[in-house]
C-alpha cells in the first residue's frame, strides 16, 4: 500500500475527524478545530456542558425525546463542536480573527453567525447539514433563506482524498494508539 500525500487542509480535516471521536451526542458526532498561522489554537466536539450528564446518558432532553434529524440544534443543551473550539481558543487566550475552521459538519445558524462576527476567514466543512423539511411555514422559509446567506460565506471541504479514506485513517490511528 503506497503512502498517500496529505495536504494541510486534509491533515486538518483528519484532525477534526479524530477530535469527533470524543463526542458524546446521541445524534451526529461532530468535531471542529480552529487553525491560525498553521497552528491549531482550538479544538472541540459536541456534547453536554462540563459537569452535566453526557448526552448518551440522558443529559440532553432534545436528544432523549425530541430529536429530529438536523432540526432544532439551537434548542439543544449540548454545546456544539464549533462552540467548544471557540471557547477552547478563548480559554487559552487565542483570538480567532482571521483563522480557518475545519468542522466535520456544516455549522448551524448560531455557530455561523458567531464565526462571522468573530471575523473567521474561512470555514471548511465535510458534510452538509440536512435541512430537508417537506412543508415549510413562511417563517421557516425566511429562516432557511437567511441561513443560506450565511452559509454561502463558507466552503465545502476541498479534499482530494475521499471522506471514506479520511475516516479510515482515523480508525487506523485509533488502532495504533490502542496497542
Amino acid at each position: 500500500m503506497g503512502a498517500v500525500m496529505i495536504e494541510f487542509n486534509e491533515y486538518y480535516m483528519l484532525v477534526a475527524l479524530a477530535v469527533r471521536e470524543r463526542a458524546n451526542c446521541r445524534g451526529r458526532r461532530v468535531g471542529a478545530i480552529i487553525v491560525k498561522d498553521n497552528r491549531i489554537i482550538g479544538t472541540g466536539y459536541n456534547g453536554t456542558p462540563e459537569g452535566m450528564a453526557n448526552c448518551e446518558d440522558g443529559g440532553c432532553v432534545r436528544c432523549e425525546k425530541y430529536r429530529k434529524k438536523s432540526q432544532n440544534y439551537d434548542q439543544c443543551i449540548c454545546v456544539h463542536a464549533e462552540q467548544n473550539a471557540m471557547v477552547t481558543a478563548a480559554r487559552f487566550g487565542h483570538s480567532i480573527q482571521h483563522s480557518i475552521v475545519y468542522t466535520t459538519l456544516q455549522p448551524c445558524f448560531t455557530c455561523a453567525k458567531q464565526f462571522l462576527q468573530a471575523k473567521v476567514k474561512t470555514i471548511y466543512y465535510l458534510d452538509n447539514l440536512d435541512k430537508k423539511i417537506k412543508k415549510l411555514s413562511v417563517e421557516d422559509k425566511d429562516f432557511n433563506d437567511q441561513y443560506k446567506i450565511l452559509c454561502n460565506r463558507f466552503k465545502k471541504h476541498p479534499t482530494k482524498i475521499k471522506k471514506r479514506t479520511l475516516i479510515k485513517n482515523v480508525h487506523n490511528i485509533k488502532k495504533y494508539l490502542q496497542k
